[in-house]
């Protein structure tokens, strides 16, 4: 069966930026509930104990069923409100955003802290780098020595993904691919190895590819 695609964030991780002397650090990380979600959010907070506001965002869901946001103290509409807008606007879920503030004794108004929590939450999606997740299959195969070197050639211009590649009796591949792709990756092995080479599905999943 396959699945629809979505994104989500790869990994947690976070960057930082300054707007009129204060200080705005936006921090990602992918979550797969709500209790993940804050779990995230306490442990951001922990990290700025001194800072002047945590506003957070998060979307959860392939359908993005859970959806909740916060201001944490800045004006009712200019920091919650952004930061999920701009999840949305680049299609991610399950993810939750914090954007920390450290005043610097600067008022921003609201424009201006609407468009520094979007940033904020721009800074911390291109840190945690989004991806997009397909159904995907893993297959093992291998082949002699001899034909070795005409299989690398052509798995270069393949949409696999290479996990591992060992040495023994035999030249053994192991390997990613969308499970859309699958079909005509298997056809043409058999067709380049002339029956020789039979890749052996072992697992199937989603798995995160890098935005196109």
């Amino acid at each position: 069966m396959q699945g629809a695609a979505y994104k989500t964030v790869l990994c947690q991780n976070s960057g930082a930026f300054v707007v009129n002397k204060s200080r705005f650090i936006g921090s990602a990380a992918p979550v797969s509930s709500e209790e993940e979600a804050l779990a995230f959010l306490r442990k951001v907070r922990a990290l700025n104990k001194d800072a002047s506001h945590n506003c957070y965002a998060y979307i959860i869901g392939q359908n993005a069923g859970i959806q909740r946001y916060s201001d944490d103290g800045e004006p009712s509409g200019t920091a919650g409100l952004p930061i999920i807008e701009l999840i949305k606007a680049r299609a991610v879920v399950d993810v939750c955003v914090v954007v920390t503030r450290y005043f610097g004794g600067v008022l921003l108004g609201a424009g201006g802290l609407i468009r520094a929590y979007a940033q904020g939450a721009k800074t911390a999606l291109d840190a945690a780098k989004v991806i997009t997740m397909h159904r995907s299959r893993r297959y093992l195969f291998e082949c002699d020595y001899a034909f070795a070197g005409r299989l690398d050639h052509w798995l270069r211009d393949q949409p696999v993904r290479l996990n591992e590649k060992a040495f023994g009796a035999a030249v053994s591949y192991d390997v990613h691919i969308k499970a859309m792709d699958a079909p005509a990756f298997c056809a043409g092995l058999g067709e380049l190895s002339a029956g020789r080479c039979e890749a052996l599905l072992v697992d199937e999943g989603y798995q995160g590819w890098e935005e196109e």
